[in-house]
């Protein structure tokens, strides 16, 4: 029987599922204008420089005038800035006393209007206000994403995730990324209007500093799923950051495992199997392969990347200031001296149960040493020991002997596979050599059985965890 949307919907889950777990941290959302337009009808760059040219009295010419004048959206909004600021200045009334200082340049004008007008557009509460993707937008919050990074001007993702922290414009340069909870947003934000990257002075400030953004931005791409919202595979904000990365994050043509496109398709029947990775062209000689996700509802998308949260009763404030202790600890409250740091004894610590758990508080109610003796790998491992490069090729065997076989080896704990859980949420996922043996077949084509439960009986103690 031929595949059709359902068929897609859960074979996307399944590898969203196996992306989570076999990285076993939360997700990071890049999130676009797309996503703003979606939720809040937000104009794009062409219709809100169309806003502003009916709004300022000096600029005389129909907007056509300045399309065919000028090559992009960039130049359009710089040559804006000459009226606004002769406008402003003829009527002081119209704008904040403060910005007729030497302290701003003469673009505030034109950023202040933008700004003052995004607010006016964005509501307090998105979920309320948005009856009719309300499921959608509490799905989304549901993610409880690591870190949110955007290149939207308005407030939106701050109002809906209100427990995380904005950090905008160049302080990102100066922050400490090795944190939870934040909002990164990298072309400014209309609570600082002066941070909008609008101008193409703005823009070719930002190209400078572009690479030292990317370095920061490395290891959320390289440690964690990373899913874009409201984004187009040839939107230029990706290209420019994915093209500062790729030769780090992946090799020539080899599918990145853990970034994922999603798009919009409005019309979807039944019958549909969309294609679940695209090529996003980054210059005239080379492209990068991400998977991509069709859909013309985000609610079950959303879900899928809900699905393991380990962290999810734990407040991301409370996160960041455990995390922001533990770096002052490390960095400032050891004795000034230098200090030898034996790795080897921090991975034991980290390895060995209990050991540096107790440091957090955190302890276990049960000894987990057998289960760690029988299902000692991740799915990279797993992955690592057949061969492979990424889980992703593990995750495809699991798929073809779940085809094949009618077996869900995650489905259950058993000889191949034991999820170990904090509370009711799955926080990892290990898997045994008995697993490794079983791919190993069905990588090479072999004939192979599967017994789930051989002894009838597990012999292995469960490990829980609590919080204290």
């Amino acid at each position: 029987m031929p595949e059709n949307y359902t068929d897609y919907k859960q074979h996307v889950d399944d590898d969203i599922e196996a992306c989570i777990d076999s990285m076993g941290c939360q997700p990071i959302l890049f999130v676009g204008s797309g996503f703003s337009r979606r939720y809040i009808k937000a104009p794009n760059w062409e219709e809100l420089l169309i806003e502003m040219s009916n709004l300022c009295p000096n600029i005389t010419k129909n907007y056509a005038y300045y399309k065919q004048s000028f090559k992009n959206e960039i130049d359009i909004g710089s040559s804006f800035v000459e009226p606004f600021k002769e406008w402003a200045w003829e009527n002081m009334d119209e704008f904040p006393s403060d910005l007729f200082t030497t302290d701003y340049n003469s673009d505030i004008y034109l950023k202040y209007k933008i700004s003052e007008f995004i607010n006016k557009i964005t509501p307090a509460d998105p979920i309320s206000d948005s009856s009719e993707l309300k499921n959608e937008l509490i799905a989304l919050k549901a993610i409880n994403p690591h870190a949110i990074i955007t290149t939207n001007y308005d407030t939106l993702l701050q109002n809906l995730f209100n427990e995380y922290i904005p950090i905008v414009g160049q302080k990102i340069l100066k922050y400490n990324t090795f944190s939870i909870g934040e909002i990164f947003k990298i072309h400014g934000c209309v609570s600082e209007p002066n941070s909008l990257i609008l101008t193409r002075n703005d823009y070719d400030e930002f190209i400078k500093k572009k690479k030292y953004l990317s370095a920061k931005l490395l290891t959320f791409f390289a440690e964690h799923p990373l899913l874009f919202i409201g984004y187009s595979a040839s939107d230029p904000n990706i290209r420019s950051i994915l093209s500062d990365i790729d030769e780090i994050i992946s090799e020539e043509s080899e599918l990145i495992p853990n970034i994922y496109l999603l798009q919009w398709k409005e019309n979807i029947s039944e019958s549909d199997y969309p294609h679940r990775d695209t090529s996003i062209s980054l210059d005239e000689h080379r492209n990068i392969r991400v998977k991509c996700i069709i859909a013309n509802d985000f609610e079950w998308v959303f879900k899928a990347f809900s699905q393991n949260k380990p962290l999810e009763s734990i407040h991301p404030k409370t996160l960041r200031a455990l995390l922001a202790r533990t770096y002052d600890i490390v960095r400032c409250d050891i004795p000034r001296k230098i200090i030898e740091v034996d790795f080897e004894t921090l991975e034991h610590a980290v390895s060995v149960n209990g050991e540096l758990g107790k440091i957090y508080g955190i302890t276990s109610v049960s000894d987990a040493t057998k289960v760690n003796a029988q299902f000692p790998y991740s799915l990279t491992q797993v992955a690592e020991k057949l061969g492979y490069t990424s889980w992703h090729a593990a995750n495809e065997l699991l798929c073809s002997v779940k085809q094949s076989k009618n077996i869900d080896i995650k489905a259950s704990d058993n000889q191949y596979h034991i999820s170990i859980k904090s509370g009711c949420a799955v926080q990892t996922r290990k898997y045994s050599q008995n697993l490794v043996d079983l791919l190993k077949l069905v990588k090479n084509g072999e004939e192979y059985d599967i017994s789930l439960y051989p002894n009838k009986k597990m012999h292995w103690d469960r490990a829980t965890v609590r919080r204290v």
